[in-house]
């Protein structure tokens, strides 16, 4: 149970570098498409009907471009700054559409780091099985920062 456990939380902004990377590879399977559609439901039938899709210029379903979102903003969390890091801007170009099944490579670099007011911004890029590019854009990241507050011991002595 996650509920009430303490995790540890991701690197602060003095321990992340320019130029770190973080390559991820994620299958789209039907139980992580039928999840999003059940979570959010989402009908659009361009995401699950195959008769729909083929009359489209897409010719078969596409994934939603909020999974691949999706897929980035937990790396994020998980990994780069990791645990308790804030979004604070995202900006996707989706170049391409991905397809059911398709193997993605996620490759998210940390571009700049802003110490002061406690901000990376991290380049992302996803290629596809063909090795093209299907997504790229940045993600502004605050990594976990806490504040000390002030306590009934520290006013023990007034």
């Amino acid at each position: 149970m996650l509920l009430g456990k303490k995790r540890k939380l991701g690197r602060k902004v003095e321990d992340i570098t320019v130029g770190e990377k973080l390559k991820l590879t994620e299958k789209i399977e039907d139980k992580d498409l039928l999840l999003y559609l059940g979570l959010t439901n989402d009908g659009n039938p361009l995401y699950i009907q195959h008769d729909f899709a083929s009359t489209t210029s897409f010719e078969k379903p596409v994934v939603p471009n909020i999974m691949l979102t999706g897929i980035v903003t937990s790396a994020v969390s998980k990994y780069m700054p990791g645990p308790g890091s804030y979004i604070c801007e995202q900006h996707l170009v989706f170049k391409k559409p991905v397809y059911h099944y398709a193997t993605i490579d996620f490759l998210l670099e940390v571009a700049d780091v802003d110490v002061r007011s406690n901000q990376v911004t991290i380049r992302v890029q996803a290629t596809d099985d063909k090795g093209e590019l299907c997504m790229e854009g940045t993600v502004l990241a605050q990594p976990p920062k806490t504040v000390s507050r002030l306590t009934t011991q520290a006013m023990e002595n007034f």
